[in-house]
């Protein structure tokens, strides 16, 4: 049905007879149609248009020239180019999204980066031969793993199995890590280590793979494939997430990506410049003007509470509890919604004071559009910036539990029955020490720290004080202390190789030889662990109890007072307690055991008593009861008196660890390292301790940590709290900013020293405390 083509930019008509030269190719094209544009031709140049697109497979040339033998205009219905043959998927806004397989980079879908098993850590030592293990993957030294793997090896490709790992040829090493090829039918492929457990890692099974040998399996690694992995960024896109399609789409020279790494606050000013700059086209400018302003409203909203620091691209994981929540709040402010009851936990946490006075703004600005907040807090400014306070009590736990005093924060102040409001007033505080520890030369030097926002910073933390790390939200602590300083002190101290992406060297390592960092994380996972457990004193109350008298002459041994292992414990309820009723699309019940009603152990087990009390008894008693039942037995003693000391007193011994909060956590774990003996030497690392203290609490847990000090240990905090800040020996500042405006060393030396720096917002609340409770306060040393 055509009449003409195009042959090598020659148009001829299909009648004609047409010779080709069959040697080399030509270039042919249909022509479908020859239209004169003017008035009353649209509905032809439209069927002529979907005819050709038709049969170009969406795309066809436009000739403009009169005589046929122009340059013709290519144009497609997709986003290709004629020239090089890229081709770009359809512009629409999943493209943009590293959630969906439409943006997200094809490598490492969307993550930005990949793990990969190491080499290096297959192998960490090359002195020794494949018989002493020096492929740790195949099993510890004397294992059946080791010993079945290192005769396939020789059987497979010859090795010598004696000679060290160093010394072996190239090729034979590259063929156990490896594997080779099968070279006939009789002699197969070698299966290397590295792909065995790049594809256990693949599977999600890192705690152990099971390896063929052909006549037998063994177990691979029982200590977990994951410890020979490493993640680096992806090669592909570079950490950014999105297939490159999507990043060569550009707003004033820069991609989504680009743009995603901005802390809020600059990428609120690039947005707003592009309309106020008229970058746009007018055309765009209409399509991009709602857009822009809700995208920098919504800005807006996260800067008020202060996170101008982050960036849109920062990983949820990353984000601290009081980070998160503060987002949440920031969604609700730009939601501008009526008559809610809004209920926070605790949203100053992590929080400086500086950025705390932001967050009661945003907080109040939700009450004024006619909401109702409702806030868990211990700190101080929060208590005293809201309408109404309830406060509980008197004591934690059993001791608590009523409504002790009610009213304004003035009224609070004023009642003698309340807890908290001494602390309002004034009347008590945590006091300043008149006199500091005195820093005795040695110290840890890390010099050329890089970490995230870090600016290569190089500081002392001297050793044998309480240190104290501070700065605004987002200035750079948990890089220094967290991801330099701990891993960095870990590898020294256990001889192993430094992770990979430190980039700072500590030095002074020498003076230390245990670190310890004592986090808010579970003490236990499942309601078998508890505080009992984790301090060691269910192991002295099992032995305690298989010494009575009724126990050794019914044969009892500690373990049959374990609900744990079988023997003692009910079998009911396998020692829980409690049984769970699956309820399938609902989250899981859990009722009491009606065998042993919740007592976890048989009949038999529970006759044996001491002082008329069952081991079930005893668990059920808090710390400061089971510390006067107790008293007379030292171990038990020292244990529990640590608990006591930590603020503990009112939590039963075999409460579950699922339900102590994150403050009793760490307390518990630093109760433990309380109750060990001393060694002088060790360096305890902890991240916002009074995170969910109340004012008594937090003096407990400072003569706790007072009393680790002058052992001769060092106790290096993460914290906020003015008042701890206050109590600490000696001060780092981090900042001055959060994110890229921070990471410098701002200030650092005694808490007077570092009030005096007029940079430093520490230092500033720091100068109203000490000048509030009289302290001296000396001239500091400039820092450059």
């Amino acid at each position: 049905g055509f009449v003409r083509v195009r042959i090598d930019r020659e148009t001829v008509d299909l009648g004609d007879d047409i010779v080709l030269d069959r040697t080399r190719s030509h270039d042919l094209d249909v022509v479908v149609d020859r239209i004169v544009v003017k008035d009353g031709v649209k509905g032809r140049v439209t069927d002529s248009v979907e005819l050709a697109l038709k049969l170009g497979e969406g795309s066809l040339l436009v000739d403009k020239s009169t005589d046929g033998k122009g340059e013709p205009i290519w144009m497609s219905e997709r986003f290709a180019c004629i020239s090089c043959g890229i081709s770009l998927p359809p512009i629409e806004p999943r493209l943009f999204s590293f959630n969906g397989p439409a943006g997200a980079c094809p490598s490492c879908e969307g993550i930005g980066h990949r793990t990969r098993i190491d080499a290096d850590l297959v192998v960490p030592d090359p002195l020794r031969t494949l018989r002493e293990g020096a492929v740790v993957a195949w099993g510890p030294r004397g294992s059946v793993a080791l010993a079945m793997e290192t005769d396939r090896a020789v059987k497979a490709l010859g090795v010598a199995p004696d000679v060290a790992w160093s010394k072996l040829p190239v090729g034979q090493r590259e063929a156990i890590l490896h594997g080779t090829k099968a070279e006939s039918k009789k002699k197969g492929a070698y299966e290397g280590i590295v792909p065995r457990l790049e594809r256990a890692l693949a599977s999600g099974d890192v705690g152990e793979a099971e390896i063929d040998t052909g006549d037998d399996t063994a177990t691979l690694d029982a200590d977990g494939v994951s410890r020979f992995a490493i993640t680096t960024t992806c090669d592909a896109c570079g950490g950014r997430r999105l297939r490159r399609e999507a990043l060569a789409v550009k707003v004033r020279e820069r991609d989504i990506a680009e743009l995603g790494a901005l802390p809020l606050g600059a990428l609120r000013d690039f947005l707003s410049g592009l309309e106020a700059e008229r970058v746009l086209g007018p055309r765009d400018r209409v399509i991009a003007a709602p857009l822009l302003r809700a995208v920098v409203a919504r800005l807006g909203f996260l800067i008020d509470v202060g996170l101008d620091y982050l960036s849109v691209d920062r990983s949820a994981v990353t984000l601290s509890g009081g980070e998160g929540q503060r987002i949440r709040l920031a969604t609700q402010i730009g939601a501008a919604l009526v008559g809610v009851l809004y209920v926070l936990d605790e949203p100053s946490v992590g929080l400086h004071a500086r950025d705390n006075a932001r967050l009661l703004e945003a907080l109040r600005r939700l009450v004024d559009l006619g909401n109702s907040v409702l806030v868990v807090e211990h700190d101080r400014d929060a208590i005293l910036a809201a309408d109404f306070v309830v406060d509980m009590g008197p004591g934690a736990g059993v001791h608590g539990g009523t409504i002790v005093a009610k009213g304004t924060p003035a009224e609070l102040a004023r009642d003698p029955a309340s807890i908290t409001g001494p602390y309002l007033s004034g009347a008590k505080s945590l006091s300043v020490p008149r006199e500091r520890r005195k820093p005795s030369g040695r110290a840890l030097r890390i010099s050329g720290a890089r970490t995230h926002n870090l600016k290569d910073v190089t500081v002392e933390i001297p050793l044998g004080l309480f240190v104290a790390v501070t700065g605004v939200s987002g200035s750079g602590k948990s890089s220094l202390v967290i991801d330099t300083l701990l891993p960095a002190v870990r590898a020294a101290l256990t001889r192993a190789r430094p992770p990979a992406g430190l980039t700072a060297s500590v030095d002074g390592l020498t003076h230390l030889d245990k670190v310890i960092s004592i986090d808010q994380a579970p003490i236990g996972r499942t309601p078998r662990s508890n505080p009992a457990t984790y301090t060691g004193v269910f192991a002295l109350l099992r032995d305690l109890y298989a010494d009575l008298p009724e126990a050794r002459a019914r044969g009892y041994k500690p373990g049959r007072f374990s609900f744990n292992v079988k023997g003692g414990r009910c079998e009911a309820c396998q020692g829980d307690g409690v049984l769970r009723v699956e309820m399938h699309f609902l989250p899981d019940v859990f009722v009491h055991c009606e065998t042993c009603k919740g007592r976890r152990y048989n009949r038999e087990t529970l006759e044996v008593m001491m002082r008329g009390l069952s081991i079930a008894d005893a668990l059920d008693l808090t710390v400061d009861q089971a510390l006067e039942q107790f008293h007379s037995v030292p171990r038990l003693r020292e244990r529990l008196s640590a608990l006591a000391r930590v603020g503990l007193g009112y939590v039963t011994l075999g409460q579950p660890a699922t339900t102590l909060s994150g403050g009793e956590a760490q307390r518990v774990k630093l109760a433990r390292e309380l109750a060990k003996r001393a060694t002088g030497r060790t360096l305890y690392v902890l991240d916002e301790p009074t995170t969910g203290l109340h004012f008594r609490d937090i003096e407990l847990l400072t003569a706790s940590l007072g009393d680790l000090c002058d052992a001769g240990n060092t106790v290096l905090v993460i914290e906020h709290n003015i008042d701890v800040v206050a109590t600490a020996d000696w001060v780092v500042d981090i900042g001055p900013e959060g994110g890229e405006a921070g990471g410098r060393v701002v200030a650092e030396g005694t808490p007077e020293t570092v009030a005096a720096v007029p940079i430093s917002h520490t230092g500033r609340f720091l100068r109203e405390l000490l000048e509030r409770r009289g302290a001296s306060s000396t001239r500091p040393k400039p820092r450059n």
